[in-house]
């Protein structure tokens, strides 16, 4: 029997080139940029990886997981799911491919008895998706900050000892690429007049 710890991954999925879904991977980003932990803890930035995240979610004892979630409450409410409930929930109405793949990750885990003790979905109401370069709105923008606190409250009852970093995290270490940072990502953004926010309109239907 191994003696090592058991490994605590905080996993954060979504797009972040569409608003708010990326919500999840910024709440991980945000807990890298400024928190360390203890060594069995893995911070992962999931995307939309889907089933190449069956690895993680198999190897670990508990899991947190941020994503944008509709539950057709008011924009940036938030809302915790625990245990068996969070793969049901996760598949009965999906807003996105990435959450089509990650119930089958979560399935998946099941049907080879490798599913986490503890599961913990911490989802948020989205306000805006479709806006291709886009970031998170306002509302949701300000309850990653709530998420933040719901996770590691749960963090610490998990043994994972978060801690304030002493120094700034260096740019190559960051969690996601540096082009796609939070405040890097919204600065860059051209003005609205050049922007285009629903894709390429040489491709667009006639009309559209």
């Amino acid at each position: 029997m191994s003696d090592a710890p058991p490994i605590l991954c905080v996993l954060g999925i979504g797009n972040v080139l569409w608003a708010d879904e990326g919500f999840g991977v910024r709440c991980v980003e945000a807990l890298h940029r400024r928190y360390e932990f203890a060594d069995q803890v893995r911070l992962i930035d999931g995307g939309t990886q889907g089933l190449y995240l069956i690895q993680h979610v198999q190897a670990a004892s508990r899991l947190l997981i941020f994503d944008a979630i509709d539950y057709g409450l008011p924009p940036g409410t938030l809302k915790v799911i625990e245990g068996d409930e969070v793969p049901a929930f996760m598949g009965a109405k999906k807003m996105s491919l990435h959450q089509t793949g990650f119930q089958e990750v979560l399935m998946l885990a099941k049907l080879t008895e490798q599913f986490p003790q503890e599961v913990v979905l911490l989802g948020c109401q989205p306000e805006e998706l479709d806006d291709y370069g886009g970031s998170l709105r306002p509302r949701v923008k300000q309850a990653l900050e709530d998420a933040l606190a719901l996770g590691l409250d749960r963090l610490r009852q998990w043994g994972a000892q978060p801690r304030p970093r002493d120094t700034p995290l260096p740019d190559h270490e960051a969690i996601t690429f540096a082009e796609l940072a939070l405040n890097r990502y919204e600065a860059e953004r051209p003005p609205e007049a050049l922007a285009c926010r629903v894709g390429d309109e040489r491709f667009m239907p006639t009309g559209a």
